[in-house]
């Protein structure tokens, strides 16, 4: 019998790694599913510790990590600069170490916020980042350490990711249920993604050995205020959305970080070095409702 394969995720409780179990799904796969807190089925990793990394990835010594982990609170990252760090950044930095020591393959999720986003047109991964949040800044370095420390590795850019967990979907349908009207930003576009989908672009690529950086977002592009539009014209909401500028929102929620204004990712490696394509943002999200 053909030994199943290891596959140890980080942030396993998250939208993705959740989503990434579903995805492998009857499939003769071994995962090792941690998070920073043991629970039934996840065990205790903490990717800021080099220590608590090395001891778990030596003893299942898997062959694939998928690093799901992160500090995803843009507002809170401005607030929590060093823990944002350690997650974002050290993390990916602890995980590459032990990549590499145990060869294992190692897949690493990044962000659209790296880039400034005051672009006009689809951003490649040719184009040099300028993150403007903490966020963005730590993500970025954490990048930079992966392609540092480990020579297997994958790192996928996404953006405007929504799954099962807390996400834009869920808190516009909640708020939905409660209000008559919601004011949405509308000049700041992206590319809606199901964790779903960019779960699929994963396991695909993890397949294989076309290493490197890739961006992986659904196709096509939106704004907030129109993404609301279509969840709720999906699930038959009647609840007004009120278009605002980033500005008029930053005066309702002075605390907000700011964010890209253009973050549209061009999925340009991925379409150059392989045939696998990521569905349109509003096929996604139809599968993703129904």
């Amino acid at each position: 019998m053909r030994m199943s394969k290891k596959i140890l995720i980080t942030g396993a409780n998250g939208q993705l790694g959740r989503a990434l179990g579903k995805e492998y799904d009857g499939e003769n796969v071994s995962f090792i599913n941690t998070d920073v807190v043991e629970s039934q089925g996840i065990r205790a990793m903490d990717v800021t510790d080099v220590d608590s990394v090395l001891t778990v990835v030596r003893d299942v010594r898997p062959d694939v990590i998928i690093n799901c982990a992160a500090h995803t609170n843009v507002d809170a990252c401005e607030q929590q600069w060093d823990l944002a760090y350690k997650i974002n950044a050290i993390g990916p930095r602890n995980l590459s170490i032990a990549s590499r020591e145990t060869g294992a393959k190692l897949l690493h999720v990044s962000t659209d916020y790296v880039f400034e986003g005051n672009g006009t047109r689809p951003y490649t991964e040719f184009d040099e980042p300028h993150p403007i949040s903490s966020y963005g800044k730590t993500k970025w370095e954490g990048e930079k350490f992966v392609k540092e420390f480990c020579d297997r590795h994958f790192i996928f850019r996404t953006a405007w990711l929504y799954g099962d967990g807390k996400n834009f979907v869920k808190t516009m349908l909640g708020l939905a249920e409660k209000y008559e009207e919601v004011n949405v930003v509308m000049d700041q576009k992206g590319s809606p993604t199901s964790a779903a989908e960019l779960a699929r672009a994963i396991h695909y690529f993890e397949g294989t050995d076309n290493y490197g950086l890739f961006h992986a977002t659904c196709e096509g592009d939106t704004n907030w205020a129109d993404f609301t539009e279509e969840i709720f014209r999906l699930t038959g909401k009647t609840t007004r959305v009120n278009h605002v500028t980033s500005a008029q929102y930053k005066e309702m929620n002075p605390a907000s970080a700011d964010r890209p204004a253009y973050s549209i990712l061009d999925n340009y490696m991925m379409r150059l070095t392989s045939d696998y394509r990521m569905a349109d943002w509003q096929e996604a999200l139809r599968e993703y409702l129904n």
